[in-house]
This record gives C-alpha cells, structure tokens and sequence, in this order.
C-alpha cells in the first residue's frame, strides 16, 4: 500500500487522483489533502478518505472547515504554513503537487527535503525551479514522477532506454478551441470560446493556457529538466485528436510513441502505481474506431505564447519566471473580463521586456521575480 499527500485535491487532478484512489481497492491511502475554497467538497472528501490532516487555502475559511468536521478529529491547517505540513506530511510516500501556479514551488521542495517522491502536476515548480528542484531530487533520492499526459508519454517512451541515445522529445498538442485561427480572428474570441477545450477537461487557468498554447510553452520548458535535454531538441506537434500523446525519437531515427484516450487518470494511474501497471477499468483505445491520426506545424506567429516560451528557456535565469508569471497574471485578468485574449501575449512580451534579468536566481529571486512582475503589469494594466 502506497501512502499519498494531494495538494489541489479539489481540483481537476486532484479529483481524478481520489477518483483512482477510489478505484484501487485499497491499494493507496490518502493521509493529506488540500485545497482552496471549496469547504464543501474538502469536507466530502475528509470524510470519505478520512486524511489526517486537511488544509484550506484560505485562513479565514478554516473555522467553517474545523466547524464541519468537528466530529472527525481530523486536523484542519490553512494557507502556506499548512500546505507544507500536508505536502511533507511523516506518513505519505507520495506527494500528489496538483495546485496551480508558482505557490506549488515551495511544499514541493519541503516535500523533498522530507524524502518524499513527486508526482508531479504542477507545472510551474520545474518551469520557474527546475534548476533548484532536479539537483534537489538527485541529492534526496526522490523520484520525480511526470503527471502531465505528454511528459508521462516521454516517461513511458524511455523506460529501458539510454538517456544519451535521445534525439529528440516530441510533444503533442491539440491545437485548442482556436486551432487554424489566424491574429485578426483571435482578436475577437471571447471567454466562453476560450473555454471550450476539444478534447480535455481541465481547470479554467489550464484551459485558458491550452487555447493560447502557452500551455505547450510551459511543457517544453519543463520538459528540458525533466529530461536534461536542451529545447532545441525539443519539437512541438499539433495533433488534434490527442490519441498520441507523444514521442521520442532516438540517434538512430527510431520513434517511440505513447497511444491512448485523452483521460487524464491514465498518466495520474501510471505515475501512482509506477513502476507496476494495474487494470483500473478505465476506456481503452479502440483503433477500430480510429478514422485518423493528423499532424501540423503549430503557427507561433499567431499563437505568440509558445514561441515566448522557447525564447524565455533558451535565455535561461529567470526569464522563464517572467514568462510564467506574466502569464499567470494575465490569465487572471482574462478571466475576470478586464483583457482581451490577445492581450495576455501582449502582457507576457511586457514582462519580458521590462523585468529585471538574473542569470542563476536562488529560490528568494524566483519568489521576488514573480513578485515584481506582478506589481509591473499591475501599474501599467
């Protein structure tokens, strides 16, 4: 029996995570959860997978939580200090990271320093850290372990082959709700457009990510520490039906490639049970049902966000902090109706532009990047 700690328990992965949970007959036990708001469903899931320990992220929102569970004797523990103490929490194994955003940096790296293995959802610990975080891993002996459907697919496509035989990463994407679009028609595109991913069911700031494509950005550029591997060498393939999740190509032209159905408890399945596959019951691919497996260039002139991406990873310090929290903070003013959708790209090259450069920032500069990126745009938004 695996012991898990999830943060973002509420969340799309987080659900999907219990869901497995749920399915595997006792194979796991959840000893930490947290979330943000939702009490609601925090208290649900306390009472369902009776945790230790269960942290809100609001500090104001722990009296109705400890009022609703009272009857538990289950701890309650709010914002960051309590975030750390379920991310590092004595019991777990595994610390399911499913929270959004750079406030995932730290518990993971407490989660670390507690010898805890990773499996890893969030995408802005290793894209704004991963050259703290992987040398981090290394010298703790902690496992990383990729939640992600692409980089579960490169981690699946690898297994039992020699690091320095890969050519080549070569990551799908759907192409999103706005696939073939051209700069004039983005200009138009409203939230609710943004909204409506083809293929995958995902959180609104991830689904917003996908429709610009800065998601993608974000999975090269974690993909590169993953890896170590450099972002040359690293391609980006639009594949809209999202059955091939990705590939490798090794030295000698050989491509591996990992096939399946867009669910994400698939990946979340592989990296808990890793190294061993169980049969959860979950849909399998029916090639019979298969019309076509397409391929296309994706158009980074007019979805800017991934090629801001590659620039950001390739000059390297914290220029992809900047990427990711400009992005981040114009995501949040996309959401809330205060832009328009191609003003998030305008906001990144903003940031990049105008924010100070390190070249190899500890983990205060990464925090005090985000920081002045933050109040840059927000006096010139």
């Amino acid at each position: 029996m695996k012991t898990l700690s999830i943060l973002g328990s509420t969340g799309s992965i987080g659900t999907q995570t219990l869901d497995i949970v749920r399915k595997s007959a006792g194979e796991f036990k959840v000893c930490a959860i947290s979330g943000g708001s939702n009490v609601r469903l925090l208290e649900e899931q306390a009472r369902e997978f009776k945790p230790e320990i269960v942290c809100v992220g609001k500090e104001e929102l722990k009296n109705d939580l400890e009022t609703s569970l009272k009857d538990t004797g289950i701890k309650v523990v709010s914002g960051k200090e309590g975030l750390t103490e379920v991310a590092a929490h004595k019991d777990a194994d595994v610390t399911v990271t499913a929270i959004v955003g750079m406030m995932g940096i730290m518990p993971t790296i407490e989660a670390i320093n507690a010898g805890k293995d990773i499996a890893l959802a969030n995408k802005e610990t290793l894209v704004t850290a991963g050259h703290i975080i992987m040398p981090l891993a290394k010298e703790k002996g902690v496992s990383i372990l990729p939640v992600d459907s692409e980089h579960s697919a490169v981690f699946q496509c690898i297994q039992g082959e020699k690091q320095d035989q890969i050519h080549k990463l070569i990551i799908t994407a759907s192409g999103g709700p706005f696939r073939g679009f051209t700069k004039e028609a983005l200009k138009s595109v409203s939230l609710e457009d943004a909204l409506k991913h083809p293929n995958w069911f995902m959180g609104k700031k991830i689904t917003i990510d996908s429709a610009t494509m800065v998601n993608k950005g974000l999975e090269v550029i974690e993909a590169r520490w993953l890896y170590d591997i450099t972002v040359d060498n690293i391609q980006v393939v639009v594949h809209p039906q999202s059955i091939v999740h990705s590939m490798v190509e090794f030295d000698d032209g050989a491509i591996k490639a990992q096939l399946g159905v867009p669910d994400m408890r698939h990946p979340i399945q592989y990296a808990l049970y890793y190294p061993d596959r169980y049969d959860l019951e979950l849909e399998r691919l029916d090639f019979y049902k298969v019309s076509s497996l397409d391929f296309e260039e994706p158009d980074m002139e007019v979805f800017e966000g991934l090629k801001m991406a590659y620039d950001s990873s390739k000059k390297g310090g914290n220029m992809p902090v900047i990427f990711n929290a400009a992005n981040e903070f114009a995501v949040a003013k996309f959401l809330s109706g205060e832009i328009r959708f191609v003003e998030i790209y305008e906001l990144i090259k903003k940031a990049m532009a105008d924010v100070a450069f390190i070249d190899d920032p500890d983990i205060e500069q990464v925090l005090a990047t985000e920081k002045a990126v933050y109040e840059m745009l927000g006096t010139k938004s």
